[in-house]
């Protein structure tokens, strides 16, 4: 069973900075993207960034400017360095890997997910 593994959350001040790291627990392959989302309290799980195998890189509005997504493809592994933390970016970030599949009805696509963590903006 792979894994995602994630580190780096925790509780800055307004303006401050944080860096996720998430890491696969073995090789995956075929991933055709890999990111993080979050959740906050009472709002569904939204996409934060994404990055594809060909280096095609997705923010939400919200983050443009201010969080930094990069991946290392051959290690499976994706970091999101966020500068300028704002209250509203509090929620449990969660890592995200999109595998590509063949099945009996064509390609499909396959999520594996980190078991999330906390970051809490606030003074």
């Amino acid at each position: 069973q792979v894994q995602l593994v994630e580190s780096g959350g925790g509780l800055v001040q307004p303006g401050g900075s944080l860096r996720l790291s998430c890491a696969t627990s073995r090789s995956i392959f075929s991933i055709s993207a890999m990111g993080w989302y979050r959740q906050a309290p009472g709002n569904e799980r939204e996409l934060v960034a994404a990055v594809t195998s060909g280096g095609r890189i997705n923010y939400a509005d919200s983050v443009k400017g201010r969080f930094t997504i990069s991946r290392d493809n051959a290690k499976n592994t994706v970091t999101l360095q966020k500068n300028s933390l704002k209250p509203e970016d509090t929620a449990v970030y969660y890592c995200n890997a999109r595998q590509r599949r063949i099945g009996t009805s064509g390609l499909y696509d396959y999520d594996y997910w980190g078991q999330g963590t906390q970051v809490t903006v606030s003074s």
